[in-house]
């Protein structure tokens, strides 16, 4: 093996410029390669005679052994160097005891091997990143569940609250109409009006509402039915309240002619 070929050799084992040249320095101190450079010109894509040499080289700059099969594959595969070794190699290059040689044919199936192996470790990866895309799903979905499940707990807690409030405006309507008609009532016994039950003015009925004394009729009407809306038993109301302010309206309605 020349210098070129040993230079080529270490680039392609992945070998810093800097050590392939104190490493081919030292080989040929040692006389493990010649020197056949001329010119300043290198003899680069020139054959290489030695398989076992080329392995022991790579073995020498402290290239794995992955590695070094990996490269003189691919040099017998490019017919820059052919298996000419004398011993078979404890390496597992030669998978064919019945045979002392290796021949360039038989570079491809190993080759073949090594992609399988390759595509087998991507798909290895692959079904990790899977596994790992799968568990982060089931995560979120937990999560997601847990979060549906506490949305109606609140939905549940203020259809409650909601309920209870519309029993507590009931009570304290039903209150304050109770107290309006005992004033009226009192007021009426104090004018000697004993005998009759006096309708009360639109005024008064406005202000049952919260409505301004000048509100019309159908805005009156407007806010009873409203009130009856709320109340009334098929919408979870307070029947109490519901039967006060129904009678509330019928008076209302006969007290201007029935509208």
């Amino acid at each position: 093996m020349n210098t070129d070929q040993a230079f080529d050799l270490l680039k392609d084992a992945g070998v810093t410029e800097s050590i392939s040249i104190q490493t081919v320095r030292r080989w040929l101190r040692e006389g493990r390669i010649k020197y056949e450079g001329g010119n300043g010109s290198r003899k680069t894509g020139s054959t290489m005679d030695d398989t076992d040499l080329a392995f022991d080289l790579l073995k020498d700059a402290g290239i794995s052994e992955h590695v070094r099969l990996q490269v003189v594959r691919r040099w017998l595969n490019e017919g820059r160097i052919k298996y000419e070794g004398k011993s078979k190699r404890d390496s597992g290059y030669i998978i064919d005891d019945a045979t002392k040689s290796l021949s360039i044919n038989d570079v491809p199936a190993q080759n073949k091997d090594e992609i399988i192996h390759r595509l087998r470790l991507k798909i290895q990866a692959q079904d990790t990143h899977i596994e790992g895309m799968e568990a982060l799903y089931e995560t979120a979905k937990k999560t997601l569940i847990q979060q549906r499940e506490m949305y109606k707990k609140e939905v549940v807690m203020l259809r409650n609250e909601k309920s209870q409030l519309q029993n507590e405006a009931g009570d304290l309507l039903t209150e304050n109409i109770e107290l309006r008609n005992e004033l009226t009532k009192r007021k009426q016994n104090q004018t000697g009006h004993f005998n009759s039950a006096p309708i009360a003015r639109s005024d008064d009925y406005s202000k049952k509402l919260g409505l301004s004394k000048k509100a019309t009729v159908k805005e009156v009407l407007a806010g009873y039915k409203g009130l009856l809306k709320i109340t009334h038993p098929d919408q979870n109301g307070n029947a109490k309240v519901f039967h006060y302010i129904k009678t509330d309206y019928d008076n209302f309605r006969k007290g201007n002619n029935g509208i």
